[in-house]
Parts: C-alpha cells; sequence; structure tokens
C-alpha cells in the first residue's frame, strides 16, 4: 500500500510510522486515533488519483487541512489521511471582478495579505486565520466574526474544483453570480466534510477594503437592548455594521486571568459588546484637520445619544490600532479562554436573533437544575444569532456532561433554532444529528451519500448518523 501511494504522490509525501504523531489527534486533544499514512499531493490531478486508488482498493480516505476543528471532522482510525496543506497556491487575483481563485490548501491570512495588495478584503476572519485553509472552511461552511455583513463561507464562494469518490475531476469553478443550470453541486459539496467529495480549489468572493474602521466596546442593560442597539446602528450607518459580538462577565473576568487583558470599561458590566463598523466611502474615512476620522466620530455621536438615554450604559471608542487590537485579542481569545477550565461542555448554536436572549436564559436554568454551580461561559456572533454556549461543570461525570448537551438541545428546540452553527458535526454531533435532525432529511442524506460514495470511502463516518435498526 506504501509503495503505491508514493508512486503517486511521491516518496517524500508519504509518512508513516512515529512521525504520524502530529496527524494523529485533534487540536484541542479530544479525540485521537492511528492513521495508516499521510499523504500529501501536489496537485489537483494527485488528488483524483489518490481518490481513485483508495475506491478501487475499498480504503477510507480522510482530509485535512489545518486540523483546527472541534467536532473530531479528521478522526482518521485505519484511514489514509490526505493533506492538503501543499495546495497552496493562489492562481489568480482578479481585482476588478472582486475574485480570487485559490487552492484548498491556501490559509487564510494568506489570502487576507494577498486581498490587501489590491486594496480588497476577503471578509471571512475568525480566531485560528493563521491556521485555516481555505478547503477546510468550505467544507464546514465556517462562520466568522463578519458572517453579520458578509455572509458565511458558503456565501463567499462562486465556484468549486471537487475530486468525486471516483477520483474524478469536477470543475465548477466558474466566477458567476447566477447559474441556474440545474441542481447546485456546488451548494451540495460545501458543508458536506469531505463526505461527498474533496475540495481543491474555489473562487472566492473578495470585497472592497474599508477605508477605516470604528470600533467600540459597549455595555447594555440587556440583550434585547443589544439587538434594538445594532437595528439602529446599522441604520444609521447604512448597513455598515460588520462585527456585532457579545461576551459575558464571566467570560471577560476569564480572559483577564488567563491572559492579562484590562477591564473593558472603568467599571465591570454583564453584557459586553465588540461592535466593529467598517467605512468604505472617502467621505466617512478621510482624516479631518482636526485629526479625527468621520466615521469615529458619527459612531461617538450616535453612542453619545443611546447613552443619554440609557440604551447603552457605557462606551469606549478605539483611538487607535493598538486598541482596535487590543478590543479583537479580547474576543478572537475564546478558545484558549473556553478550554483554560477541564471539564468543558462546549456546543455551538443558532437561533433568530430576537430568541437569543430568551435561549440564553433557557438554557441558564436548565444548566443550574442539572450542576448547580456550574458556569456558563458564553461569547456569541450576536449580529447573526450564533451562540458559542459552553459550560464548565463542577463535575467530571461524563453522564452529567450528556444532560447537559441533551438539555441544551432541547432549548434550541424550544426556539426553533440549530445544534449546530458553524463547527459542523464531524463525529461530536452524531447523536444529536440522530436525536434532533428531521428523520426525512437524515435519509435523504444517506441516499445521497450511498448514492455518490458506495464504497463509503470519503471520510467515513462523519456527518451522518447511521440508520436506526430495524
Amino acid at each position: 500500500m506504501i509503495s503505491e501511494l508514493q508512486s503517486i504522490v511521491g516518496e517524500n509525501y508519504v509518512t508513516t510510522g512515529k512521525d504520524l504523531a502530529a496527524y494523529s489527534s485533534d487540536w484541542v486533544g479530544w479525540y485521537s486515533w492511528e492513521p495508516l499514512a499521510l499523504v500529501r499531493p501536489a496537485n489537483t490531478a494527485e488528488v483524483a488519483a489518490l481518490v481513485k486508488w483508495a475506491n478501487e482498493n475499498k480504503t477510507a480516505i480522510v482530509p485535512v487541512s489545518g486540523n483546527t476543528g472541534l467536532n473530531g471532522g479528521t478522526h482518521a482510525e485505519g484511514a489514509v489521511m490526505l493533506s492538503l496543506d501543499r495546495l497552496n497556491k493562489i492562481r489568480e487575483m482578479r481585482a476588478d471582478a472582486r475574485v480570487a481563485v485559490v487552492e484548498a490548501g491556501v490559509i487564510m491570512s494568506q489570502l487576507h495579505d494577498a486581498a490587501d495588495g489590491l486594496n480588497l478584503v476577503f471578509p471571512m476572519t475568525f480566531g485560528a486565520k493563521g491556521s485555516a485553509m481555505i478547503g477546510g472552511m468550505l467544507s464546514t461552511n465556517a462562520g466568522g466574526s463578519n458572517v453579520l455583513r458578509y455572509g458565511n463561507t458558503r456565501d463567499l464562494c462562486l465556484g468549486l474544483e471537487v475530486v468525486t469518490p471516483q477520483g474524478e475531476i469536477m470543475d465548477l469553478m466558474g466566477a458567476l453570480h447566477k447559474d441556474n443550470s440545474g441542481i447546485n453541486l456546488k451548494h451540495l459539496m460545501i458543508g458536506a466534510e469531505g463526505t461527498l467529495g474533496i475540495i481543491t480549489a474555489a473562487v472566492m468572493k473578495l470585497a472592497p477594503k474599508p477605508l477605516a474602521y470604528a470600533t467600540a466596546m459597549l455595555a447594555v442593560p440587556d440583550l434585547d437592548d443589544a439587538l434594538r442597539l445594532l437595528n439602529n446602528l446599522q441604520q444609521a450607518t447604512g448597513g455598515g455594521v460588520e462585527a456585532f459580538e457579545y461576551m459575558t462577565r464571566p467570560y471577560v473576568e476569564a480572559h483577564m486571568k488567563n491572559h492579562g487583558g484590562g477591564e473593558p470599561f472603568d467599571a465591570p458590566h454583564q453584557i459586553n459588546i465588540l461592535c466593529e463598523v467598517g467605512a468604505t466611502a472617502p467621505r466617512d474615512a478621510d482624516v479631518q484637520p482636526d485629526g479625527s476620522v468621520p466615521i469615529t466620530s458619527y459612531l461617538e455621536d450616535v453612542l453619545g445619544r443611546m447613552v443619554e438615554t440609557g440604551q447603552v450604559l457605557d462606551a469606549v471608542i478605539a483611538q487607535n490600532e493598538a486598541q482596535r487590537r487590543q478590543m479583537w485579542e479580547r474576543r478572537e481569545a475564546a478558545g484558549e479562554v473556553l478550554l483554560s477550565h477541564k471539564p468543558l461542555v462546549n456546543t455551538d448554536v443558532s437561533v433568530a436573533l430576537d430568541d437569543v436572549s430568551r435561549f440564553i436564559r433557557l438554557a441558564d436554568a436548565r444548566m443550574q437544575q442539572i450542576d448547580p454551580g456550574a458556569q456558563p461561559m458564553i461569547v456569541s456572533h450576536l449580529g447573526d444569532g450564533n451562540v458559542h454556549y459552553a459550560v464548565w461543570p463542577t463535575t467530571h461525570d461524563e453522564a452529567v456532561h450528556k444532560s447537559m448537551i441533551e438539555a441544551i438541545e432541547d432549548c434550541v428546540v424550544e426556539v426553533q433554532g440549530s445544534f449546530s452553527a458553524e463547527h459542523g458535526i464531524g463525529i461530536s454531533k452524531l447523536d444529536t444529528m440522530s436525536r434532533r435532525k428531521d428523520p426525512a432529511a437524515l435519509a435523504m442524506m444517506r441516499t445521497l451519500k450511498t448514492a455518490l460514495d458506495p464504497n463509503n470511502i470519503l471520510n467515513p463516518g462523519k456527518v451522518i448518523p447511521p440508520a436506526p435498526a430495524d
């Protein structure tokens, strides 16, 4: 087997034995496995040859990008892992069309830099931007902090190149904003976590680079006030709000303890909002004779009026890039902050914007019923209804942790939300899929998987739970 793999990608690009240690667990240390080998193809043709080999030999193949997922999506016991890190070329930057043609192994920050050189932005961002790869982001339909203005990864993708389970190359690489030529296979592949095909390249949207940012930390009386604040800011800025991120008081305290960050305000507040507005028009961004920036001055005026009416309790506006980055570091450190405590119950849910406060109240009450003294640790992309509802339990009892997860699911169902917003399913949410996903939807997913991948070689055991026994 090793010899055959080496004949496809070269002897230096097949890893076995002790050298697999770095590819035998996820980055948070929740899952571990023993793969057969790691292969690192150089191009799409080699990916196709590897998948064709795997299909003919009925050998499982698990694609891996930055390996920064949270749900065990790269678990590869007894499988060949296929790393896309060598498919790392930016094939084209088409500034006039505002698209980038990139291979799956391009790291998000690499695309950020390339777009910046053209005075454009690739508008997706989150904490793992220095390691997350485009292929993995598409496979999980990753979200992040700017979804409010620009959408999920799915919304930023115009075209795909995909290797099918039979080793064929499917070319869907058009940069078209409209294409109604049959079933949308691009969207079928995005979010499928490599179970239906392996994404090797994509056409991604770029956006005008904001000429200036107005960034602020805000404190409000309650989350319903926060939603009204968001709507007011969107109207006042013409839809310019790029991020609207919520952090609870316990989270802020944990960040200060673990990262040495300071208080966001002179006095502590329970509801802490990071808000950022991006200005693309010169009239809003040109520095004035007094050194002020119009978009920042405007935000100061709007927030000042809201402080006077009591809609905002406190506000601190970044006066320079260093202060802006300090505000963002507090939010982007969420992964490290939450993982600083063990045990951790971690969920990633989505609810309607006007149901966020209701969901959190319901979930908080249930957590205290199950484990009095447990500490919810909540951060949220509040502008799009994505709540990372994590809990620090007082016990290591896994039965208690399972009860917490099912209770959170109950609360999600009560407000008609989704138990998975942006982190994917992998293996950790298979039980939740069985319990909560519509049975007809699950049946259709199983039918699609069987039809497209009858030998079940692509990332088997992920996303779609097995059918119940008769």
